[in-house]
C-alpha cells in the first residue's frame, strides 16, 4: 500500500479519470484526486489562462495569462503528485468523437460552463455506459451528481443540461465546494460507495441538501 493509500486508508491508484475542464471546478477536481493518489488523470480544455479567471483557477498564476489551462494544469499536478499519470488534451468538445480519448477512462467529471459540451459528453456518456460525475455552479448555487448507467437517473434528470438562471458569478468559494464534492463523489464511485449514486448534492450558500432522483422509465426528479 503507498503512502497516501496508509494516510487515507483506502488506495485509487488503479483507478483512472478524465476530467473535461480545466477551470474552476475542473482544477479543484483534479488536485483532489490527484492528492487521493489516483493512477490516471487526461485533462481536457481547448482555452487559455484569462485575468478573470484567476480569482476561482488558483492553479495558474497572472504570469500565465494566454497558456493552455489544460497544459498549465498537467506539469503542476505532476509535481504535486507525481506518483499519477497525467495526459493533457488540449480539444474543444464539439462532438462525440471529441471524447474518444476519454474512452479507456474508468469515469468522466464534467466540470464545464460550456452548455454544449455539455450535452455533448453528458449524451456521450449515456450513450457509452461510461460513469460520470456532473458539477454546476450558477451564482451562489451549485450541484453535484454521480451517474451510474442502469442504476441512476439521467445527468439531464440532475439539470446537467440547464441553462444558469442568472449570469454566471462564479464565486470562488463555491465554485471550490462544488469541486471538491464532484471528487468525492469520484472517490466513492471507485470505492463501491453505492449510497452516493443518484443523489443530487445541492449547495445553495448557506447549507448543503441532498435530493434523491428517481431511476425509471418515465421517471421524474422528487
Amino acid at each position: 500500500m503507498n503512502e497516501k493509500a496508509q494516510v487515507q486508508g483506502y488506495d485509487i491508484s488503479a483507478n483512472s479519470a478524465a476530467v473535461i475542464g480545466c477551470g474552476g471546478l475542473g482544477t479543484n477536481v483534479a488536485v483532489h484526486l490527484a492528492g487521493a493518489g489516483i493512477g490516471k488523470l487526461w485533462l481536457c480544455d481547448f482555452d487559455t489562462v484569462q485575468t478573470r479567471n484567476l480569482n476561482r483557477q488558483f492553479f495558474y498564476t497572472p504570469q500565465d495569462v494566454g497558456n493552455a489551462k489544460c497544459l498549465l494544469l498537467a506539469e503542476r499536478l505532476r509535481a504535486f503528485s507525481p506518483e499519477t499519470e497525467i495526459t493533457p488534451v488540449q480539444k474543444r468538445i464539439l462532438s462525440p468523437k471529441d471524447l474518444d480519448f476519454a474512452r479507456d477512462a474508468e469515469l468522466v467529471i464534467l466540470a464545464v460552463d460550456n452548455i454544449d459540451a455539455r450535452k455533448v459528453t453528458a449524451g456521450w456518456c449515456e450513450q457509452t455506459g461510461k460513469p460520470a460525475v456532473n458539477g454546476g455552479v450558477d451564482g451562489a448555487y451549485g450541484t453535484a451528481y454521480l451517474f451510474v448507467p442502469g442504476k441512476t437517473a439521467s445527468l439531464e434528470s440532475a439539470g446537467a443540461l440547464a441553462v444558469p438562471k442568472t449570469k454566471p458569478q462564479s464565486q470562488s468559494p463555491v465554485v471550490g465546494i462544488i469541486g471538491a464534492l464532484e471528487a468525492k463523489l469520484a472517490v466513492d464511485y471507485f470505492l463501491n460507495n453505492t449510497a452516493s449514486q443518484g443523489v443530487l448534492l445541492c449547495f445553495d450558500g448557506l447549507e448543503i441538501q441532498k435530493l434523491p432522483l428517481k431511476y425509471g422509465k418515465g421517471a421524474d426528479a422528487t
